[in-house]
């Protein structure tokens, strides 16, 4: 049964027959949060051309935007690794904390006490209301796996992340591991 194996934490990869869509290609989503309401989640592996800075510039880093999904991208989210410094966390799994206190957030990063391996920034999230993740998987959009990495999934490098994921599948995946991003185009 798909909702046994839904959990909040895992990794959603997307099919490699998801083409075309400008979101979700070669997407490998972290499943925020999963409950019979609806679930979040957040594209970890699509950078934008932005830094904290370009968006927030009394922040003095340049930790890369990521775009974390097609809902609410006019809002930032953020995950981490660092619950200790960062109070009202809420714990994903495995160690990956959403979201906190941000004025603090911001005074952490400029004293340097945070890097790139600790957070991970976003516009928007990936959302689906009731039913909707699990439909999805019954059409065979996603292949769901466990996150090996835990909390260092937030410093890990997102250049070829789909790649990776699809090649430690196996078996008939590995093909795709190569194939062009849109095979209409070869």
């Amino acid at each position: 049964m798909i909702t046994d194996k839904l959990k909040k934490g895992y990794l959603l990869i997307a099919e490699p027959t998801i083409i075309g869509d400008l979101s979700f290609n070669r997407s490998v989503i972290l499943l925020a949060d999963y409950n019979e309401e609806g679930s979040v989640g957040f594209i970890i592996n699509k950078p934008l051309k932005y830094t904290i800075h370009d968006l927030i510039p009394d922040i003095e880093a340049r930790f890369k935007i990521y775009n974390g999904g097609p809902v609410e991208q006019d809002n930032l989210y953020f995950i981490h690794n660092i619950p200790e410094l960062i109070p009202n966390s809420i714990e994903i799994s495995n160690g990956i904390y959403w979201g906190g206190d941000f004025e603090s957030t911001k005074e952490l990063i400029n004293k340097g006490a945070i890097s790139n391996d600790n957070i991970r920034f976003f516009l928007g999230y990936t959302g689906w209301h009731e039913n909707q993740l699990e439909s999805e998987m019954e059409s065979n959009s996603w292949i769901i796996t466990a996150n090996s990495y835990e909390n260092k999934i937030i410093g890990k490098s997102a250049t070829h992340f789909w790649k990776e994921q699809i090649m430690e599948l196996g078996g008939e995946y590995v093909i795709w591991s190569n194939a062009p991003e849109n095979p209409y185009l070869n």
